[in-house]
């Protein structure tokens, strides 16, 4: 038997990952975190208590059993980690890059109590790289049934119910907007963070399940959600389509030219290639002076793809401190490192014009911090006379998304007084048949709770057509007792859908 691991017995620093120089990859697009090698992975491993009370399970959306992928690590078996990763999550090499462990799995480790917590998520990206390498895909042996199941949106949330629909033996349609699948995955994050290469790899391994990509297809304008159901004969549809409409400051100057939101920006440069021209004819306009308002791991993304597509200067203006900032802390150090000139406590109160249409610059006002809001941080206060005007020729805003009118205007789906669709607690929205969830239902969230609200839309969406759910057993009586029929629960039964002219 192994001996009991304490927190004096095990390596006492996290592992540290190996990183492209800042002077270089501020000129390129190719990945900053070069990931663990073997003996990187394996010394990691050793870090892991296998507390018995696990509380990294509990904090995992997805309730991933991360010490039982990590005991495999140690034990060299890469493919069994890989088996276990996958019951619950299909993309561990995404997760493992964008997912913000420090404040989920790794925020509850129990050696983080003592020491820096074990690096989970480069754990998961190690054993999620390795499967790509190796060609490694889980497919159990499938049986189709009859049912026909719709997915609005490729992106996290819409993968993760394909799946799992998929291997229930449904018939797996996922409809994306976009010329390519992967949603928020492809045109949100930078290729410096998620290589579109990783996010083909996954796709690529869901097709394998049969779960088919139709793209150029905006569900809302070629056809409505209640089509779906009626006219083309899906039995059930999932809407995990995001909230991808961007917020504006609703300041003076906001429809001058040079004034974008970050989604446009990131979304031209990485789907749309803008990054490329002129292999890609792709515009973006891009300039010498670039400031960015708002500080979330989008507005990183914003600032970084920023200086790799030659802007002389990238600011970062936000309106509380750096305490308050939400994007992860690896995120703001690695923009420091690229060269991003920081403005905390700092707000725009307009834009102002160069008089031919353009920006050339903006007005803000210094800011401090007052009592908390309703957000747990501290609330800004303007400071009376402090207004200065800040030189820039572009500005993006990153401060947060919306909800898309399109599904509320073509729908019958009902919404929530902010936009996003209203859902209950098996995500079953007021369309029998319809599940949603999300960003469209919760707002702005991350990719693991995404694909956590898909998967849990899958097992309501089984639960309505009668499919069999070996995950979640029944509770009801014995064989031949109250509750059953010729000795099979009473609600383990199908129904057929009746369409009345």
């Amino acid at each position: 038997m192994a001996k009991k691991k304490t927190i004096r017995t095990i390596p006492q620093e996290r592992t540290p990952m190996r990183e492209q120089d800042a002077q270089v990859r501020a000129k390129n697009f190719e990945e900053v975190a070069c990931g663990y090698g073997l003996e990187d992975a394996l010394r990691e491993s050793e870090r892991c208590l296998m507390c018995p009370d696990e509380p990294c399970i509990a904090g995992c959306p997805v309730g991933i059993n991360i010490p039982g992928f990590i005991r495999k690590i140690g034990e060299k078996n890469f493919r069994g980690a890989y088996d276990i990763l996958t019951d619950t999550n299909l993309l561990p090499s995404i997760c493992g890059r964008v997912c913000p462990q420090e404040n989920q799995c790794e925020g509850v480790c129990t050696v983080g109590d003592s020491l820096e917590a074990v690096a989970i998520g480069r754990l998961e990206r190690f054993i999620g790289d390795t499967a790509i390498k190796e060609g490694w895909v889980n497919i159990p042996y499938i049986e189709p049934n009859r049912f026909r199941v719709g997915i609005v949106g490729s992106g996290p949330a819409g993968m993760a119910c394909a799946a799992d629909m998929a291997k229930a033996g449904c018939e797996v349609t996922v409809y994306e907007a976009f010329h390519q699948p992967g949603g928020v995955l492809r045109y949100g994050i930078p290729d410096f963070r998620l290589p579109n290469a990783v996010i083909d790899a996954e796709i690529d391994n869901l097709k394998k399940f049969g779960v088919k990509f139709e793209c150029n297809t905006l569900v809302g304008r070629l056809f409505t959600i209640e089509q779906m159901l009626d006219e083309m004969g899906f039995h059930a549809v999932f809407v995990g389509v995001g909230a991808g409409y961007p917020t504006m400051l609703n300041i003076p100057g906001d429809s001058l030219n040079g004034v974008l939101s970050a989604n446009e920006l990131l979304t031209r440069c990485n789907l749309m290639r803008a990054r490329d021209f002129p292999n890609f004819d792709t515009p973006l306009p891009i300039g010498k002076r670039v400031a960015v308002v708002g500080a979330g791991n989008t507005a990183m993304d914003a600032m970084r793809v920023s200086i790799r597509l030659g802007a002389e200067k990238v600011y970062c203006i936000y309106r509380r401190s750096r305490t308050e900032a939400p994007a992860r802390a690896e995120e703001v150090h690695h923009a420091e490192e690229e060269g991003v000139e920081f403005h905390w406590l700092t707000n725009p109160v307009s834009v102002l014009d160069d008089g031919k249409g353009g920006v050339r610059g903006m007005r803000c006002v210094r800011m401090e911090l007052g009592e908390p809001d309703d957000s747990g941080r501290r609330r800004p206060v303007a400071v009376a006379g402090s207004e200065f005007d800040f030189d820039t020729d572009l500005i993006v805003y990153a401060i947060g998304t919306n909800a898309n009118p399109i599904m509320g205007q073509t729908s019958k789906l009902k919404l929530n007084k902010w936009g996003y669709i209203g859902a209950d607690e098996n995500l079953a929205t007021s369309v029998a048949g319809v599940f949603a969830g999300g960003d469209i239902v919760t707002g702005a969230a991350t990719v693991i709770e995404a694909m956590g609200a898909g998967r849990m839309a899958a097992r309501s969406m089984k639960a309505y057509l009668g499919i069999r759910d070996p995950a979640l057993p029944y509770a009801g009586g014995k064989a031949g007792g109250a509750g059953t029929l010729f000795g099979i629960d009473t609600r383990e039964r199908n129904f057929a859908r009746v369409r009345i002219a």
